[in-house]
């Protein structure tokens, strides 16, 4: 049962965490974000790059967006403090502004991040790719190996984390979760060397995956980082990517620093960098090649957030 908040005349539900873990499936958020990419692509939604607010204790973060097709807008907003990380977002009608719902977004925000790097795998990785490295076993990994399962026929998980309690639990979990033999390495490179896919999905300042681990055909996946104080790739491995997406370009120029270094070392230029809603969209083309390596640069975007509200939205109502 939703909870209702009266705000004006409006009557917009409250909906708790349990509620959107209920409600939003991996594949059905994959689904959603591809939708609504396709959307932007044809100028049919809209995103606006995140903000900061910094005080000495902590930092308020937003982020707004609109998918005007399906007729809503919203925002997601977060507090980042030495006492935790707070999220909450509100979804409107982009038609008359009604406030539909206020979601907490904690696991909306984990799912959308993982659904993220599932499209891009779905459209750059090779369609035969069966082996998956993860590298970081925190909060966001659990959804970046179950998004790379729901579009590849995954047969083989690798995973590192430095601290190898954290990685044999998270290979146990998620073995028992997917039905997946997952190995926990004691390096990147040992996790690396077999894998097809790579998320990358830590909090690490100074990159972990090196160019010269990167072979022929691989799709990498560079999700942790969102602020140019922090890089997961060196600029070797960036320089080894034929293909580059990044789920938006406005943003990946103020926080893609994996992006931002080798472009000053003039090993790399924005005319490379391409939107993901084009190729979802069908504006440019997917994997050309088998040999060609790939990456997704995600940052997290607000159109990921809506679309992700949406669905759980669509789906408390129609129950």
């Amino acid at each position: 049962m939703t909870e209702q908040i009266v705000l004006g005349d409006s009557r917009p539900i409250l909906v708790r965490e349990a509620q959107v873990r209920e409600n939003l499936s991996m594949p059905a958020a994959i689904e959603a974000l591809e939708s609504a990419f396709r959307d932007w692509a044809h100028g049919r939604a809209t995103n606006q790059p995140r903000q900061r607010v910094h005080t000495p204790q902590g930092t308020l973060h937003l982020m707004g967006a609109a998918w005007t097709s399906k007729g809503y807008i919203g925002y997601k907003a977060y507090f980042s403090f030495p006492t935790g990380v707070r999220f909450h977002l509100a979804l409107a009608s982009a038609h008359t502004g009604e406030l539909l719902a206020l979601m907490e977004a904690d696991w909306l925000g984990r799912i959308r991040t993982g659904a993220a790097s599932g499209l891009a795998t779905k459209y750059l990785a090779r369609e035969d790719a069966a082996t998956v490295a993860i590298l970081g076993a925190g909060a966001q990994a659990e959804t970046q190996l179950q998004a790379v399962c729901a579009v590849r026929p995954i047969q083989q998980a690798f995973v590192f984390s430095r601290t190898p309690e954290t990685r044999e639990a998270f290979a146990q979990r998620m073995q028992e979760q997917l039905g997946l033999a997952v190995q926990p390495c004691e390096s990147a490179e040992q996790a690396v060397a077999h894998a097809d896919i790579v998320c990358t999905i830590t909090t690490a300042r100074e990159p972990i995956l090196q160019g010269a681990m990167l072979r022929a055909g691989m799709h990498l996946n560079a999700a942790g980082a969102n602020s140019l104080a922090r890089r997961e790739l060196d600029a070797f491995a960036v320089g080894r990517c034929e293909r580059i997406a990044v789920d938006d370009p406005q943003q990946a120029r103020l926080e893609a620093a994996e992006l931002i270094v080798p472009i000053e070392l003039r090993r790399l230029s924005w005319e490379r960098v391409q939107p993901l809603s084009h190729i979802v969209g069908g504006l440019l083309p997917a994997r050309q090649a088998p040999e060609e390596i790939t990456l997704f640069k995600s940052l997290g975007i607000a159109l990921e957030d809506v679309a992700a509200a949406a669905t759980v939205y669509e789906t408390l109502q129609q129950g």
